[in-house]
């Protein structure tokens, strides 16, 4: 990854292009981030930044993290998270990254978590279809057979009711539709998972063009 940035999902709406085709977008707000700590392979193994988004109040950060925000010169932050980068040394303690790192037409990978829909049966969750519902039938959205199983219990991997959502969800090869550098906004076509308010982090797509 060469650049990212953390973002707060705001909503979907809609803008048009130039022949009047509607476009469904997701709006985020991304950034301003600051550049907390730059970690390089030769003396951490590996080639990362840690980002903070949002400032927070200094008394809800414990006092290692306060000393982590004070050695950066920034003030402490809600989120702190680690993107992998290739180019560390671009980047110095103290940098702002704005959303203007991303223009129009570049493609992005996004990483949130889903919504938790809690309990979930096996047609919601995982789109069985139902059996018969009349003429006496007493299967009607139950997950059915299971199949194969031994003595005592049922295979890894069968599919059955259970918990829904609440999990990271990678989204790849959206497009940048417009960037608003003056309010942080950053519209991207498509869905972003997650709820309205949710954490968002904006990655350069590995695939891009694929």
């Amino acid at each position: 990854m060469s650049k990212g940035i953390l973002a707060r999902k705001i909503g979907m709406t809609q803008v048009f292009d130039e022949n009047g085709r509607s476009i469904p977008v997701t709006v985020l707000k991304a950034g301003p981030c600051y550049v907390v700590q730059v970690k390089e392979l030769g003396r951490d193994g590996y080639s990362s930044i840690q980002l903070g988004f949002e400032s927070q109040a200094k008394q809800r950060v414990n006092q290692p993290l306060q000393g982590h925000y004070k050695r950066a010169g920034v003030a402490p932050c809600r989120y702190l998270r680690e993107l992998r980068v290739d180019n560390p040394e671009a980047y110095t303690p103290g940098q702002e990254i704005k959303c203007d790192i991303f223009s129009a037409g570049e493609y992005v990978d996004v990483r949130a978590i889903s919504k938790g829909k809690g309990y979930a049966g096996s047609i919601k969750r995982h789109g069985f279809s139902r059996g018969p519902m009349s003429h006496g039938s007493h299967h009607h959205r139950g997950p059915g057979s299971l199949g194969s199983v031994d003595q005592a219990r049922v295979f890894k991997g069968r599919l059955l009711p259970g918990r829904m959502g609440g999990r990271k969800q990678v989204v790849q090869n959206l497009q940048v539709a417009e960037v608003d550098s003056s309010k942080n906004l950053l519209l991207l076509q498509g869905s972003v998972p997650g709820p309205r308010g949710g954490l968002v982090e904006i990655n350069a797509a590995v695939k891009a063009g694929r």
